[in-house]
């Protein structure tokens, strides 16, 4: 009876409002951070089936979990994967085979899963400071930009029109995702001058490969921990700022426990990380979404779409791979351009943690590679040893305000 009445629910919440902000949220997910997997993938040599299982995966996963915690908590919470993730994966394939990555996502919804039963979630919010982790991922992610920048050298008219229309697009078309209107714009531009390389390409359909993992400790230690840390202290950590500012209040537990499960289940497909996803829950969310009691309803069919576009991910594939390089690099550093934002405001704006937060940025942008461990990791420890070193008082500033929130100061 239950999910009858929730059905119910949900059909008398859809509207034109919750179904616009759905299809935005999707359209936003769809676009950009697909083309960084794709993207990702080759660059790490994966063959065209892993490929397909891995977009497959993400999105197909992703839209579940979305379209799980909107119906069970009635909130608008938006599923999908860590982009920031899927960059770090993309650099550790060149290292690791495969299997050996999908041994370390397996170990990775573990931790996540672990901290989530047993509520230790803030607590390592707390230890890792949040300034330190957005540093990291401004670094890991910078090379995205200088390339979309790079292509306008090899491409001018191509990168360059992609670029100018989402700057006017940003400007001028509010309801549109820019993001998507400089895809258009490129792609229409690509068919006329006759870019598009289709000699390559596979046309057949495609289903999703199973994949058995292998457990390398290297692999563990380089991929594990630092995509556990995205999950938490970024992903799941944005979601619950936003819904919390939108006066939710958010299944903190809950979003880790469940979106754990689920990337346990995605992982044997080469999904690095299922999630909770804040820029897609702030759309759903937002107040255009319409009554706050009804915006779940927008989630709920964003995650419908979401997971859809995992099922035919066999036929986006080949068009893409067809694409010109300087579209694909281009529209994923346009793509980043928020994340980049927001994660450079977070590690640099407060007067806490920014020598820990600066290190975190060069070594994450350094790309170094100590004992088959990669860049991500070692930002994240070698900032926390200098924040400890020179900044000791901010920890013990974080220790005081959480008490005094545990005592309702």
């Amino acid at each position: 009876m239950k999910g009858n009445s929730r059905v119910k629910d949900l059909y008398g919440n859809l509207n034109i409002n919750t179904i616009s902000s759905g299809v935005v949220a999707a359209i936003f997910g769809c676009t950009g951070p697909a083309l960084i997997i794709i993207g990702g993938a080759s660059s790490g040599g994966l063959t065209h089936e892993q490929t397909i299982s891995w977009l497959f995966a993400v999105y197909f996963f992703g839209g579940l979990l979305g379209l799980f915690l909107s119906l069970k908590y009635k909130q608008p919470i938006a599923g999908a994967y860590s982009i920031a993730g899927a960059v770090l994966v993309a650099g550790a394939l060149t290292h690791f085979s495969l299997q050996e990555a999908i041994g370390a996502y397996l170990v990775a919804n573990l931790i996540v899963l672990i901290l989530g039963v047993t509520g230790l979630i803030d607590k390592v919010m707390n230890w890792i400071p949040v300034p330190i982790v957005m540093g990291m991922i401004v670094g890991v992610m910078m090379r995205f930009a200088i390339e979309m920048i790079s292509s306008v050298e090899v491409s001018p008219l191509l990168a360059g029109s992609a670029i100018l229309v989402y700057l006017l697009s940003s400007r001028y078309i509010k309801k549109i995702p820019p993001v998507l209107s400089a895809l258009v714009v490129s792609v229409l531009l690509a068919v006329v001058m006759n870019e598009f390389n289709f000699s390559n390409v596979q046309s057949s359909f495609v289903l999703p490969q199973l994949e058995l993992p292998t457990f390398s400790f290297n692999a563990i230690i380089s991929l594990s921990i630092p995509l556990a840390i995205l999950i938490i202290c970024t992903e799941n950590a944005q979601t619950t700022g936003i819904l919390m500012a939108k006066g939710y209040k958010p299944p903190i537990s809950a979003m880790a426990i469940f979106g754990a499960i689920f990337g346990f289940i995605a992982s044997f497909f080469g999904a690095h990380a299922i999630n909770t996803a804040g820029p897609m829950t702030a759309i759903c969310a937002s107040d255009e979404s319409g009554k706050k009691e009804g915006r779940y309803a927008a989630s709920a069919s964003n995650g419908v779409l979401f997971a859809s576009f995992g099922v035919f991910a066999a036929f986006v594939v080949p068009f893409v791979i067809a694409m010109p390089g300087v579209i694909v690099s281009t529209i994923a550093g346009l793509a980043m351009i928020g994340v980049l934002l927001s994660s450079l405001k977070i590690a640099f704006s407060d007067t806490k943690f920014q020598m820990g937060a600066f290190f975190a940025f060069i070594i994450g942008m350094s790309g170094v590679n100590f004992f088959h461990i990669g860049a991500p990791l070692w930002a994240i420890v070698g900032s926390v040893l200098v924040s400890l070193l020179i900044e000791k008082n901010d920890f013990e500033r974080n220790i005081k305000v959480e008490k005094n929130l545990k005592h309702g100061a």
